[in-house]
């Protein structure tokens, strides 16, 4: 089938043949092309019929459900029939396609799946990534996959990237492939500056901006901001003082009709005010959009490796991002962009996003790479390669989950992975069938995905929430909030051929186990003497409110928290019985240095990740695992619990400056951060005997690592790099190094070098001293590194200031000629 686009007025047609005829040669490409081209709708139908497809399908990627939805309803109605027929789509828990169906548009995540269904994607012609910029996980491990599929088994299979902003040249040098320029259908948007923005006053501020921008402007307006609570905010306002304005809120866990009602046009032809996220930024076509309203912010969920825990932030839009949304109102004629920042900020902007994979938790992906058979991810080609740190995370909570077994994929990540969501999810539901508790896990698995629909008044209790969705539903009236939870519970049970709904009531601690096994590393036990607050098992802390009904439970089971100034605040959670973890205790020998503790112990503790239910001493603890407790401490607390006197510092920029001066040489890196890294090659003979803090103070630090140099080191050291110098008084006085190799310093008084003509140098003669010259009160009053130089000028004019300072210090007239004294010279005979 063919389809005939050269009558459709979209600038992209402009393209068509070129693109094409690119895939005649090639087998990826992309198209860069503004909003508005119609690349999203109209290309993929011009691919139909086309003789390198070869009869198979047509897959495009769209970043979102409502586009994908939009998208493929849109290019159903160019070829006049119904969407599940030529095109279709798939989106989670829901698709329209059937046996004639050719393109199919997915959001990101279903494409995975079907590669790992399908290694070589065999019935598939061509991928398209559409909104590629956007740069999601999804995106980016999709592309990883596809690419590895077409150069070992498909090459063949035809990959099409399309944006209408991209960082074009990282991408063009990744993929070495032709791009595809469209100018597309722009008309001139003015842009408007209105200020910095205060984020705390944002709904309100936004409110006057668009009455403003409504007033000035004609057509409808499409507002964009951060999130849903400020959009709730901003729309309350507007309800109360935007008359004759159809007002609609845009989201993605908006209900669908709600979402196309902002999208189409106003049935009784009012001008339409469309509050937005993000999600409007780039396929969506949104009728009669003349003015953009920009808050500048967007809001995206960050995940720290270190303590576990995701927390959303608010961030700043990008430069492409703030084109993106500004280009929305030049789409069907000139129009208005309203920024709620300042010039001078956007000079600052980034000017691209940042990419998901750098973002977020990656338990999902390493689990797809399992399953894939990859155990390290550089064996695929990245746009942005994937974390180490968050990647090891990831792999460390999917062995704690039994979905993997020394990086492999266990037949429990098999299963795991076979449902369609996140491992800790697929893993409570696959252990609460094996424990008859299947009903309770998808109402569990549905809450935790979704928005809390009683919000934080209604306490962190879960079950209160499940106790709410059970009556609802067993009463027929499930408000807009639960009717979309229990769709996705209503999913699950499908998944696992669940045939009646489960309305019974619920065993708290029942919830509060299978929560455990989702999250393991999130079951928590009362601080002693520390109200609501509770340790992790991940040994990180959290809390609840003081007056929440679950503040005096002694465990918990944590379903939603983050991370805030340090301290996880929970959001949802149910009580736990600390019998029913009993499976997860495990015995182990402790053997750690604890500053604050007094040093060295060793102890069999019975565990729950960090929680300590039992501790015993260690009567005999192996010498090799004390030493080693006591390499790792110094490796992180190295700089506090080790005497770093000057003496060490001097001996150190010593040695930095002869590695600097003879860069060919063997010098090693004594740096203090090297040496506490390596600290078990040069410490280890000093350990035997150290178990407190205090110990370790006494080992002469200096002596240690002097004596670790080799001895012909040694010997050069002090031959090119001496700790004293002598002066013609002889007195030995220290130089002082630094560890950049700069000028070493020689700091003396006055009066001790009388007669020395010329500037001491270190380094064979090759780097001469800064000299501090200091008066009798070792006060410096020259700095020079050309000692006659001062004698013959600066000498005279020192003398006058000095000598009426102290005049009991010699102060000859001819200082070339004068003995150097130490002191006050008692000569009778002095001469000044």
């Amino acid at each position: 089938m063919a389809f005939n686009y050269k009558n459709i007025d979209l600038p992209i047609v402009a393209s068509v043949k070129e693109i094409q005829s690119n895939f005649e040669n090639q087998n990826t490409q992309i198209v860069n092309a503004p909003p508005g081209a119609g690349k999203s709708t109209l290309l993929p139908l011009a691919f139909l019929g086309q003789p390198w497809l070869n009869g198979k399908k047509i897959l495009m990627l769209e970043p979102r459900r409502l586009a994908a939805r939009t998208v493929a309803t849109r290019m159903a109605e160019l070829l006049g029939e119904k969407t599940g027929q030529t095109v279709g789509y798939r989106i989670r828990f829901e698709n329209k396609v059937s046996d004639q169906t050719q393109i199919e548009v997915l959001t990101e995540g279903i494409l995975t799946r079907m590669i790992h269904s399908d290694n070589s994607l065999e019935g598939v012609g061509l991928v398209i990534f559409d909104e590629f910029h956007e740069r999601s996980i999804h995106a980016d491990v999709a592309l990883a996959l596809c690419r590895e599929a077409q150069q070992i088994l498909r090459p063949d299979l035809k990959i099409l990237i399309m944006s209408a902003t991209l960082d074009m040249p990282q991408l063009t040098s990744l993929l070495q492939c032709p791009v595809v320029k469209s100018e597309g259908r722009q008309y001139p948007v003015e842009v408007k500056y209105t200020g910095d923005t205060d984020m705390m006053m944002l709904p309100e501020l936004t409110a006057r901006i668009i009455m403003q921008a409504t007033k000035e402007n004609e057509g409808d307006a499409l507002v964009f901001f951060p999130g849903q609570g400020e959009i709730r905010k901003c729309e309350e306002i507007l309800r109360g003082k935007l008359k004759g304005f159809a007002i609609h809120p845009l989201y993605g866990q908006l209900p669908h009709g709600k979402q196309m009602a902002a999208i189409m046009p106003d049935k009784n032809g009012k001008r339409k005010v469309v509050l937005a996220t993000s999600i409007a930024e780039t396929s969506l076509t949104i009728e009669g959009i003349k003015i953009v309203v920009d808050t500048g912010y967007g809001r995206t969920s960050k995940f720290d490796p270190k303590s576990g825990l995701s927390r959303l932030h608010t961030i700043q839009i990008s430069k492409d991002s703030a084109d993106q949304r500004a280009g929305r109102a030049g789409r069907l004629s000139a129009g208005a962009c309203y920024r709620m920042w300042s010039k001078a900020t956007q000079d600052r902007l980034d000017l691209h996003g940042s990419p998901e994979i750098l973002e977020v938790d990656l338990s999902s992906l390493a689990l797809d790479l399992a399953k894939w058979g990859i155990m390290d991810p550089n064996q695929l080609t990245w746009l942005t390669p994937p974390p180490p740190s968050t990647m090891k995370r990831a792999m460390d909570s999917l062995h704690e989950l039994h979905a993997l077994n020394n990086g492999k994929i266990t037949p429990h990540g098999e299963q795991m992975h076979s449902l369609p969501c996140h491992p800790r999810i697929a893993h409570m539901l696959i252990e609460a069938k094996a424990q008859e508790l299947l009903h309770l896990a998808t109402d569990i698995a549905a809450l935790i995905e979704e928005r809390d629909p009683l919000g934080p008044e209604a306490g962190i209790d879960i079950n209160e929430r499940i106790i709410v969705l059970r009556r609802l539903r067993d009463e027929n009236r499930l408000s807009r909030k639960f009717s979309r939870i229990e769709k996705i519970a209503d999913s699950y049970r499908k998944l696992f051929h669940l045939n009646e709904i489960d309305n019974s009531p619920i065993d708290p601690y029942e919830t509060g186990l299978l929560l455990a096994q989702a999250y393991p590393e999130r079951i928590a036990f009362a601080r002693p003497g520390n109200n609501a607050q509770f340790k992790l098992s991940n040994g990180k802390i959290a809390m609840a409110g003081h007056r929440d009904d679950l503040a005096h439970e002694s465990w918990l089971a944590i379903a939603h928290l983050d991370d805030r100034e340090g301290m996880g605040k929970i959001f949802m959670a149910s009580p736990l019985n600390p019998k029913d973890l009993a499976p997860m205790v495990k015995s182990l020998e402790v053997i750690k240095w604890d500053t604050r503790d007094g040093g060295l112990i060793a102890n069999k503790e019975l565990r729950i990740g960090s929680i300590v239910l039992q501790s015993v001493p260690l009567p005999d603890p192996d010498i090799e695992h004390l030493e080693q407790a006591i390499y790792d401490a110094i490796k992180s607390e190295g700089q506090h619990l080790l005497n770093w006197d000057e003496e060490v510092t001097q001996w150190q920029n010593r040695i930095l400056s002869l590695k600097k001066w003879h860069p060919q040489g063997q010098w090693p890196d004594v740096s203090q951060t090297y040496l506490l890294a390596s600290n078990e090659e040069w410490l280890k003979p000093y350990l035997s005997q150290i178990k407190r803090p205090e110990d370790l103070k006494k080992i002469n630090l200096k002596e240690v690592l002097h004596h670790h140099l080799p001895f012909d080191q040694q010997a050069e050291m002090e031959k090119l790099a001496p700790q004293k110098i002598e002066v013609p008084t002889g007195s030995h006085i220290k130089i002082q190094y630094f560890s950049d190799g700069a000028q070493p310093v020689l700091a003396v008084r006055l009066q001790e070098v009388f007669g020395l003509l010329k500037t001491p140098k270190v380094n064979a003669d090759k780097t001469p001293l800064l000299m501090h010259l200091l008066s009798p009160g070792f006060k410096p009053v020259q700095v020079t590194s050309d000692l006659k130089s001062f004698w013959n000028n600066a000498y005279f004019e020192v003398r006058k200031e000095l000598k009426r300072r102290y005049p009991k210090h010699a102060w000859p007239e001819n200082p070339l000629e004068a003995t150097a004294v130490r002191g006050v010279d008692r000569s009778k005979n002095k001469k000044t």
